[in-house]
């Protein structure tokens, strides 16, 4: 539910949900199924067919999850958001909405390890792409970094366990400059600080 309000307190309580009109609940209840009902066949094959938005399968969307999402992408200001069981998946989705292999993407050095690991060991060694690895001290370390084949940048606004702040500015300038978009994990930071 879009909402005018801008600010977060107002989002955080009531934007994505509107009250129930079959029980009047404002609060936004919690669905624990994992499957729907179609109207019909075709209902069935538009929601499957991606020509239809709507719940299939818990895994894949849920009511009470999209709510969640909607309020995530309203508190950034952004038009939509995906919620997902941990850091390491959304960093991984994150990645391989924008590369595949044969591309490369540039990373600050500064990560949490298992990020590092995942970058390393995972992206690199069984999905063909390449990480380049620089230090952030520097931003310009990323325009050095780039090439033809650099889908995005990466970073953790403040990495652990170094908790230096990340130069969100001057590399996204740079990204902007080069085409490549910077994806930023804001763990650490959330949306009120």
């Amino acid at each position: 539910m879009p909402t005018k309000s801008q600010h977060p307190e107002t989002l955080v309580l009531h934007a994505g949900y509107r009250s129930d009109p079959a029980t009047n609940a404002v609060a936004v209840p919690i669905y624990q199924t994992t499957s729907y009902q179609f109207r019909d066949s075709k209902h069935a094959a538009d929601l499957f067919g991606l020509a239809e938005l709507g719940n299939i399968y818990t895994r894949i969307m849920n009511p009470t999850t999209a709510v969640l999402e909607e309020r995530a992408a309203a508190l950034d200001g952004g038009v939509a958001a995906l919620a997902l069981a941990s850091g390491q998946a959304a960093s991984l989705f994150a990645v391989q909405n924008v590369c595949q292999a044969g591309d490369n993407f540039v990373s600050s050095t500064d990560l949490y390890g298992g990020t590092w690991n995942l970058f390393l060991n995972t992206m690199m060694k069984t999905m063909g792409m390449e990480v380049r690895f620089v230090d952030p001290a520097d931003p310009e370390n990323f325009r050095r970094a780039t090439d033809a084949r650099t889908r995005c940048y990466y970073a953790e606004t403040l990495p652990n366990p170094k908790l230096e702040v990340f130069p969100i500015a001057e590399v996204a300038k740079i990204g902007r400059e080069l085409g490549v978009p910077l994806i930023v994990d804001n763990t650490a930071a959330p949306v009120l600080c």
